[in-house]
């Protein structure tokens, strides 16, 4: 699952994914963090996109994302919580091919020195699809900077040792996604 790490980075494409039945883009600090912290770090923001917690237009975007060969990482922020609209891992985990378990596990981890047990409620979880690596947050900016900071960051660096994900989400096979571009459109810009 892992790689030896690297002497120079190699930048990643990562798209950024808020569910959100409420928030624009003016209003969605979560997806500005993680923008952000994606460009800081050094990788490129291939696409932003903000959709209500609807699984079907979830999982619609999230099919498309995962068979672009250009996207590399998705990172979702809302969704994960227990209110009856929260339907992120319901939309995402059936597209999945395997789970990061561990994911999931330590951002609850790190979470509970910040929040205590009311991280039992958090549904963050993470997994692959066709070589993407899928990680998807609570929708609060703290959670944000929590899964960025403590996972995120290390897990997407080429450098980072003694693994990460960086070039197991860079072999995605060839296919034709120009049809299906035509009918939905391209990747999304601000």
């Amino acid at each position: 699952m892992s790689t030896e790490p690297t002497n120079d980075l190699k930048p990643l494409n990562i798209a950024i994914l808020t569910v959100s039945d409420t928030r624009g883009l003016d209003e969605d600090s979560s997806g500005q963090f993680l923008e952000d912290s994606v460009v800081e770090a050094g990788h490129q923001l291939i696409s932003r996109r903000i959709l209500p917690d609807d699984v079907y237009l979830v999982r619609a975007a999230m099919s498309s994302w995962i068979a672009d060969q250009d996207v590399h990482v998705i990172i979702i922020t809302g969704g994960t919580g227990f209110s009856e609209r929260d339907s992120t891992p319901e939309a995402v985990a059936p597209l999945l091919d395997k789970n990061i378990e561990g994911f999931g596990e330590e951002f609850r981890r790190l979470s509970a020195l910040e929040i205590g047990s009311s991280t039992i409620q958090s549904r963050a979880f993470g997994g692959l699809a066709n070589h993407t690596a899928i990680f998807c947050l609570p929708g609060s900016t703290g959670a944000c900077r929590t899964g960025w900071n403590g996972i995120l960051n290390a897990q997407l660096d080429s450098r980072h040792g003694p693994c990460n994900f960086s070039a197991l989400v860079g072999r995605k096979p060839e296919r034709a996604v120009e049809r299906l571009q035509q009918v939905i459109g391209k990747r999304a810009t601000r």
